[in-house]
């Protein structure tokens, strides 16, 4: 048996992230009788303690407010809000599987036009989705099971957030659904994915995690003032799939909640001379989509590490990088 690979200290994959959730359960119970004001007086002095106590977390929830703020973000935002905004989105994606949340109130955009995604759609036609950790992108899934044309295969790594995930299944079996487990792209998760894509399915991945690796190939890209890493793989994965990228970014703006669907390229091709430059090139746009949304909701974004440590630069693709 192979061992697991040992992760870098800082790895968001070795993060508990269920540590955070482990109430929710008696939180979901009393929103549901409730409503949502009790349930956040119940909400703060539990979030109270855990700021006080996970020191980490405190430091970057921190640092990533400062960075809002130095780019022109609002100046006011506080550990304790970010953590709060974090917890509502849990309950909300409970309420969602549970079948309590009123999708009503989310706007769609993105959506008809040239560029929208019902062209793919109306054409049969799959697409690849780069999505971000920014707020929920369970709605997503929720309202792709409402729409018999919109398939979705949400590519993860939730092995860090089981008991989470256990406890949606509890609530609807359906939340594990479309969801592929994924450490890493290999050549036969590719033909999988083409395959799907070919039926006209749309392929979800995250763009702003670095991968489960020892030594992660990624991209350096400026957000927020300053370079951080950002992995190559779903660039990779459009290159082979031949297919339709949009970026997908979930959040909520006030009391609504917003579902974007931004063309990015109509199709990838990687040259092989200029591949560094071209993933740089590529990091660096999706960046500045996901810093663009990050400013307009600065307290959804939820990648509590240190995501401006970068990884070991032997292995970094960008434009000057060694191979």
């Amino acid at each position: 048996m192979t061992a697991a690979p040992q992760q870098p200290r800082g790895h968001w994959s070795g993060f508990n992230e269920v540590s955070f959730v482990a109430g929710m359960r008696l939180l979901f119970w009393i929103c549901r009788v409730f409503g949502r004001w009790p349930f956040r007086i119940v909400l703060y002095p539990v979030l109270a303690w855990y700021v006080l106590t996970k020191p980490r977390a405190r430091r970057v929830s921190r640092s990533y407010l400062r960075r809002v703020a130095a780019c022109g973000g609002p100046a006011n935002l506080g550990v304790l809000r970010h953590f709060a905004t974090f917890a509502e989105t849990i309950l909300d994606k409970m309420l969602l599987w549970g079948g309590l949340y009123d999708t009503r109130s989310v706007s769609l955009h993105g959506i008809d036009g040239d560029d929208g995604v019902n062209r793919c759609l109306d054409e049969g036609r799959g697409a690849l989705l780069i999505c971000a950790h920014l707020g929920n992108l369970d709605l997503c899934r929720v309202l792709s099971q409402r729409n018999t044309r919109l398939k979705l295969t949400v590519l993860v790594h939730t092995r860090h957030a089981q008991a989470f995930n256990r406890m949606l299944e509890t609530l609807n079996p359906d939340s594990q659904l479309n969801l592929m487990q994924v450490t890493e792209i290999t050549p036969a998760t590719a033909m999988l994915l083409a395959e799907k894509v070919a039926q006209g399915e749309f392929v979800v991945i995250a763009g702003d995690r670095v991968p489960v690796s020892p030594q992660p190939r990624v991209a350096v890209a400026p957000f927020l003032g300053q370079p951080a890493a950002f992995p190559i793989g779903p660039y990779v994965l459009a290159s082979v799939l031949q297919c339709p990228v949009y970026l997908l970014f979930s959040m909520r703006i006030g009391q609504r909640s917003e579902i974007h669907f931004e063309l990015f390229r109509e199709s990838l091709h990687l040259p092989r001379k200029a591949r560094e430059a071209m993933l740089a090139e590529l990091a660096a746009a999706y960046a500045a989509r996901l810093q663009y949304h990050c400013l307009r909701a600065p307290l959804e974004w939820f990648n509590f590490y240190d995501f401006w440590q970068l990884p070991d630069t032997s292995r970094l693709d960008t434009p000057d990088a060694t191979r």
